[in-house]
């Protein structure tokens, strides 16, 4: 279930990314490299926006059959 109307992300996922995003933060600081960490951030939004669209096109063809 979202956290909020507004978004797809779960408070788990919203915890994950942001505690990815304080990862990517101290690498960056130190000069390494954080690509992994950010395409890693990226797909767990774009599976969480997948999941929400695939609820909402079910939820469209729930009421379209009434």
């Amino acid at each position: 279930m979202p956290a909020t109307n507004h978004d797809d992300l779960t408070w788990g996922e919203i915890a994950r990314v942001v505690a990815i995003g304080h990862k990517v933060q101290r690498l960056k600081a130190r000069g390494k490299g954080t690509a992994r960490l950010e395409k890693q951030a990226d797909q767990i939004i774009a599976d969480a926006q997948a999941r929400e669209a695939k609820k909402a096109r079910e939820a469209a063809e729930r009421r379209k059959k009434k």
